[in-house]
């Protein structure tokens, strides 16, 4: 057998091994086996982006930004290794990289919600509220029954003081995930006028005592 075959099989080995050892959670064995592959293998981003996401489940956040960096220097243009990266960069408190990563995916990508997302959260908490507005939209552009962009939307809102829209986002959500709205009225303390499906009449009642 040739070394290019051998080469072949032994990458395909320890990647099936790393998936089992996946599967039955035995993550220091799949990221042994990852950096197996890596070794074989050092510019495939799959493989990077994999060795990544189990370093970040250990809590290694910088040891998985290490490797997801030298991802998309390899190949810039993987739009979920640029994700990871922003997501990564926002646990760890770093807005303006966690933004410059998250643009890099949606250029990669328009479509991708969770990119848009995550930098909404971002540019909360850096304080452009109005450019976190305008990417919370494309998350519900993308994805118009997940509760968590009108979620943030709604809190957006509210930071910008305009009450009517945080009404008009709360009474949206409501008509498919009605308990989530009943919770944005308790924190941003905006009554939207909506009825609790669990407790019919119960909103009738407080108003008439």
């Amino acid at each position: 057998m040739g070394a290019t075959a051998l080469n072949f099989l032994n990458v395909w080995y320890y990647r099936q091994m790393a998936l089992w050892a996946g599967l039955f959670k035995r993550s220091e064995l799949e990221l042994e086996y990852w950096e197996r592959v890596r070794a074989l293998r050092p510019r495939d981003t799959g493989t990077l982006v994999a060795i990544a996401n189990r370093r970040a489940a250990q809590g290694d956040k910088r040891g998985a930004i290490a490797v997801l960096e030298h991802s998309v220097q390899v190949d810039p243009g993987v739009a979920h290794a640029w994700f990871n990266l922003g997501f990564l960069r926002q646990e760890l408190g770093e807005h303006e990289a966690a933004c410059e990563a998250f643009d890099s995916a949606i250029a990669l990508d328009p479509k991708l919600d969770r990119a848009w997302y995550g930098k909404g959260l971002s540019l909360v908490k850096l304080g452009r509220v109005e450019d976190a507005v305008t990417a919370l939209k494309k998350v519900i552009e993308l994805q118009p029954m997940s509760p968590y962009g009108y979620y943030q939307l709604a809190h957006a809102w509210h930071r910008l003081g305009d009450t009517e829209r945080v009404v008009a986002t709360i009474r949206r959500l409501s008509k498919f995930e009605p308990k989530v709205a009943l919770q944005l009225e308790r924190e941003t303390g905006v009554d939207a006028d909506i009825e609790d499906p669990f407790r019919p009449g119960a909103r009738a009642a407080r108003k008439g005592s």
